[in-house]
Parts: structure tokens; sequence; C-alpha cells
């Protein structure tokens, strides 16, 4: 496979980046009697390791910390540049401390530096490693593409390489506590299906999309919009320029809000707000508001 070439003698343990297994499967493991748990070395089963290979990999595993039961983990390598592509080729041990053995799919995976900040990010099939028996620890290379790679340089020690969590649980309704205590339970479910139904935003996507809108006596426009945040970090809104158009292109208010204090939407997640426009700011005789669309202008 070409892969014993990448671990080498010199190669130490780093970080370790554990996780409770149903985080990322979703089904509650069994309970467990012990406190920790000790992972062996696993091979996958296509693989002819020669001996000596098989000393660096035994080397390596042992210096791996006891897992508490029911995890999953990453545990850092190393990383080489391919020159190449200057792609990045991550080592590490993929870990479970489960009693059954386990056979994942496709799960983005991030590095972080020693800060914790976010230096790549990219998909992988997990079903490439085979299924991974109980207990056990099997060593992996993950390729990071250049495009899938943020930092400039390779980071110092520290590094860890983890599962996107966020990416996993799928996107969820960021609902604000003065939403929470003014919405009965059964409406806030509604606002959850509604967001749940949307068309699907890219990873770094973020959209305005137009909720409920309404004309008051006083000529004042009241405009409940979702705000929509496809990244896995948090965003954080301190002035945000808003227009909303009528079912005919048309223009119908405009202005801009500062946010006191800022409005922040939540990871992979969609937060309802409501933009009050007075009258100054709205232009709706002959408006047609039965289809309106909120933009933020350029």
């Amino acid at each position: 496979m070409g892969l014993f070439s990448f671990f080498k003698k010199s190669d130490k343990v780093g970080k370790d980046s554990a996780i409770d297994s149903k985080d990322l499967t979703g089904k509650k493991a069994g309970l467990s009697t012990k406190s920790e748990v000790k992972t062996k070395l696993s091979f996958h089963p296509d693989w002819h390791v020669p001996q000596e290979q098989q000393y660096v990999f035994n080397f390596l595993a042992n210096d791996l910390q006891p897992l508490k039961p029911n995890q999953l983990s990453l545990a850092a390598i190393n990383i080489e540049e391919d020159k190449k592509t200057s792609a990045w080729n991550v080592k590490a041990f993929f870990r479970s401390s489960l009693s059954q053995p386990i056979e994942l799919g496709e799960i983005e995976l991030l590095l972080l530096d020693k800060e914790g900040n976010r230096i790549g990010a990219q998909t992988f099939n997990f079903k490439e490693l085979g299924v991974i028996p109980p207990n056990s620890a099997r060593p992996w290379v993950f390729e990071f593409d250049k495009a899938s790679i943020e930092g400039n340089e390779i980071p110092e020690e520290g590094w860890t390489i983890a599962f996107n969590l966020i990416s996993l649980r799928g996107h969820q309704l960021d609902l604000d506590e003065t939403w929470k205590k003014q919405l009965p339970k059964e409406q806030q479910e509604k606002l959850a299906e509604i967001v749940k139904d949307l068309p699907k935003l890219g990873k770094q996507e973020v959209n305005f999309t137009g909720l409920q809108v309404h004309l008051n006596d006083d000529q004042s426009l009241h405009a409940s919009i979702f705000i929509r945040n496809g990244n896995d970090k948090a965003i954080n809104l301190e002035q945000l320029p808003l227009e909303i158009v009528d079912a005919n292109a048309k223009l119908v208010a405009k202005g801009s809000f500062k946010m006191d204090p800022v409005l922040t939407v939540q990871p992979n997640s969609t937060k309802p707000w409501t933009f009050i426009f007075p009258a100054e700011l709205v232009t709706a005789e002959g408006a047609d508001l039965s289809r309106w669309t909120a933009r933020v202008p350029q």
C-alpha cells in the first residue's frame, strides 16, 4: 500500500482527541465495568506488515494512553508534506474502546494547532480503514489535499486531528433565549421543522431567508428572518444592512441595523430574528408581500 514508509522510528505519539462513541454514531453503547481501556494494535486485514515495521508500530502503540470505555479517538503522530502536491500526510491512530467491532462511513476531520485554531478540514471515508476490532488502535495516514489546508506551514508540537462533530449533528435551530421565553413549545418545534426542510447550505455559506413579514398601521415593517450559518464556526453580527424586496422585485424597505448586543449565530445553525423598519425607511405603497425576499446589499 505504500503506507509503511510513512511511519518511522523517530515518530512520536502526540495529543489524543477522544469523544464518546454515541456523539459520532448516534447509538448508545453498553455499560462497562472498566474505568479505562488499553487499546491494542490492529492492522488492516489486507496489510502484510514486515517484521521491522511491526516493531515501529508496536513502539508507537505502547505510548498510547488508556481511553475511557465506549470512546472513539484520533491520536496524532506526525505530519509530512508531499513535496509534489503540497498535500499533508497526517499520521494518526484511529482508536476504539468499544466492546464490539465498529465500521464507520464518511466523516469530516479537522486539523487544529496547539491553540485549537483550525488549520485544515477534509472528509474521509472511514470504510477504507475497515472494521475496527474491540479495544484497538489502527494506524492510518489521512491525506489532506492542498485545497483543504488553511495553515501556511506544518504546525509545531501540540496539534491535534479531530472529528468534526458539528458537521455530523446536522443543521439545527439556534433559538435565542428571548424567543424561547416568548414562544410556546409547539411553535418552537414548528420552527425546528421549517429549518430542517430548508435547502442545504454550503459549508461556508451565510444565507438570509424570509420567515414572516407584517406591515403595521403606522407603516413600520416587521420582518422575521432566518439567519442561516453553514460554517462550523459561530458568526457574530454587529452591523447588518438589510433590504426587503416584494414579489415584483420592488424595494419595500431598506435600513442598517446595529446589533447591541452582538447577534451570534452558532455553527451549522439557523437563528430567527425580527427586524423592525421604521416608517421613514419603508416604501410600501402598491407592494405585493405575498412573496418577499430579504437580502444584504453588496
